[in-house]
């Protein structure tokens, strides 16, 4: 049976569209994992600072897949039911259904890792934590695959700066994963801002981008500091009434990445039907097409 957990909805989780914000959701997985491992007897793993054999455990994402379908608002009831898909000698995953007064909202994945913090490096399961995860395995529907990517053109990239946050930071004393949502966000929103000209000759103010898919790879921990890191943001795909986001976060000067992005969005009207992109939108921003 899926491990199900009610997360009361914040009027601050509402963003400038009316609705709960796409990374909000990303949150609400969070609270279902951490729910559902300290509902057993290996909530360790999350890390027990008070408990010096387990002050080192974490549990890191290495990857999210979000798959949006329909807008949730602040006050309706949201359930997240949670159910392990697969495990393996260091890595587990689940998968989610959000749902919003009964009715699916988004359905997501979440790759894991077992990680020690005092040795930096992903650690195995032992023979009774991996029994235990094992033991909850279902069959649950996979998500939609999204195409196989464009190779990345830097010289097309949209570059922007960014600034971590103190507040950004987790008890593992890394960007929380759930930030780079926001991150993506930023991301894409300065980039098409690039083009405000466009939008705001041709678009009714009503007009919607909305995320229909977002997912994100985590490949290296990001840590506070004062200086700023970069995205590097293209277009991988500019359809009739959608397109396809990429990004990369990375240290320039060093040349470490961090994380990986693809996010889908849709062009829509007030009433969440799509509409097709006005060419003046095409024409702008065609310099970031892969």
């Amino acid at each position: 049976m899926p491990h199900v957990v009610d997360v009361p909805t914040r009027w601050g989780d509402m963003d400038a569209q009316a609705h709960l914000n796409n990374g909000v959701f990303v949150d609400f997985l969070q609270e279902a994992r951490v729910d559902f491992l300290h509902s057993g007897p290996f909530g360790y793993l999350l890390g027990e600072e008070d408990d010096p054999e387990h002050a080192h455990d974490a549990i890191l994402v290495v990857s999210h897949q979000v798959e949006y379908r329909r807008p949730v608002v602040h006050g309706q009831r949201v359930q997240v039911e949670l159910s392990v898909v697969s495990v393996g000698a260091a890595r587990f995953e689940v998968a989610y259904n959000v749902t919003a007064d009964g009715e699916v909202a988004a359905r997501a994945r979440t790759v894991l890792c077992v990680f020690d913090r005092r040795a930096q490096r992903i650690r195995r399961f032992t023979p009774e934590e991996r029994a235990w995860f094992s033991e909850r395995i279902e069959s649950v529907e996979p998500l939609r695959e999204l195409p196989k990517p464009p190779d990345f053109e830097v010289q097309k990239a949209f570059r922007g700066p960014l600034k971590v946050r103190w507040s950004d930071i987790d008890q593992y004393r890394h960007v929380n994963n759930v930030r780079f949502y926001d991150y993506a966000q930023e991301a894409r929103i300065t980039m098409m801002s690039t083009a405000r000209a466009a939008f705001e000759s041709t678009e009714p103010s009503e007009n919607m981008w909305l995320v229909v898919r977002q997912d994100v790879d985590y490949l290296g921990q990001v840590r506070f500091r004062r200086e700023p890191y970069s995205v590097l943001t293209v277009l991988e795909r500019l359809g009739g009434s959608s397109m396809m986001l990429r990004l990369r976060l990375l240290d320039e000067e060093t040349g470490e990445q961090f994380a990986t992005a693809r996010t889908v969005l849709v062009h829509t009207g007030p009433d969440g039907r799509p509409l097709p992109i006005d060419d003046r939108i095409r024409h702008a921003m065609a310099p970031y097409v892969l």
